[in-house]
């Protein structure tokens, strides 16, 4: 057997997490950081312990384009409990009313109608949303309000998948900087009954496939065999998506190798390709090997925005 790699390596890629109840993003983000032996890793927007599902994270130089998912739309089922408000908006919070449910689907799908389209949210004080370099939980944690402003935030789809008196299941997708729990809540008002998240479940993030998700427990089953050994580690490379993979939608620039090196000389290049103005994915060569990101102007001009080190 190959001797063992014991120091971190500089591997780069996204593996998307299948996150299991109970455990906290970070906790699973260094996990994961420590099965693949990587020197930099980070995650791409947290889950609440009580979330499940995808949660994609980055390693090496992946974690230079991490905003971009940040940013990206998410895919979301809820199940929302009835006539119970809590102080978190979700099960893990302290009861602040009990209110009987009376309710008809007619009523529950105009309440649901508000919030498809435009909208303006505010975030729970029980969010990682910082303050003054704080996570607004801990202020709360310590009774401390802190007055939030309203975010914009775009409903693509709201689908009514269950509800009874006692749940509602909902299917969400969204745009950015949207807080599920502060949305059941704000319909639990809507009803006047109350209502609180039970169960949470990220179904995607921008357009990765769900069917590449794979389980904590997975990879640790894999590591077991032979932690921190080459062949191993090469098992766990090779489910990793392309460094790209987070910029598939993004139109793409393909340059010459000459052109390219300009790019990354940090100059600015004229091109004739016509593309949309704004950012670009760049890639080189007739192999279209990806080396950043880039802002095409107006005037035809591409200027190097986020380039990796390869």
């Amino acid at each position: 057997m190959s001797r063992l790699i014991r120091r971190g390596r500089n591997i780069d890629g996204i593996i998307l997490l299948d996150k299991s109840i109970g455990i906290s993003s970070n906790d699973l983000l260094q996990r994961v950081k420590h099965l693949f032996r990587a020197n930099k890793a980070g995650h791409t927007g947290s889950l609440d312990p009580l979330a499940t599902g995808m949660l994609p994270v980055c390693l090496g130089e992946a974690t230079k384009f991490s905003q971009h998912l940040l940013s990206a739309d998410k895919r979301y089922r809820v199940t929302a409990r009835l006539g119970i408000r809590t102080n978190t908006y979700d099960a893990e919070g302290k009861t602040v009313s009990i209110r009987p449910v009376l309710l008809e689907e007619k009523l529950l799908e105009a309440a649901l109608e508000h919030f498809r389209g435009e909208g303006r949210q505010i975030p729970s004080m029980f969010s990682a949303l910082k303050h003054q370099g704080r996570p607004l939980y801990e202020y709360a944690r310590k009774g401390i309000n802190v007055v939030r402003k309203e975010r914009p935030i775009y409903v693509y789809d709201l689908r009514l998948l269950h509800w009874n008196l006692t749940e509602v299941k909902l299917e969400i997708h969204c745009s950015k900087g949207t807080y599920i729990r502060t949305m059941v809540d704000d319909l639990g008002e809507r009803l006047g009954c109350g209502a609180h998240v039970i169960a949470l479940r990220r179904l995607g993030v921008a357009c990765f496939p769900r069917k590449r998700m794979i389980t904590l427990a997975t990879l640790e089953g894999i590591a077991s065999e032979a932690p921190g050994h080459p062949e191993t580690l090469a098992q766990l490379d090779s489910l990793l998506l392309p460094i790209d993979s987070a910029l598939t939608e993004m139109p793409e620039v393909n340059l010459g190798i000459e052109t390219a090196e300009r790019i990354r000389l940090g100059q600015k290049v004229a091109i004739t390709v016509p593309k949309k103005v704004g950012l670009v994915r760049l890639t080189e060569g007739g192999a279209r090997r990806f080396f950043g990101i880039g802002e095409l102007e107006a005037s035809g001009l591409l200027t190097p925005r986020r380039l990796i080190n390869k």
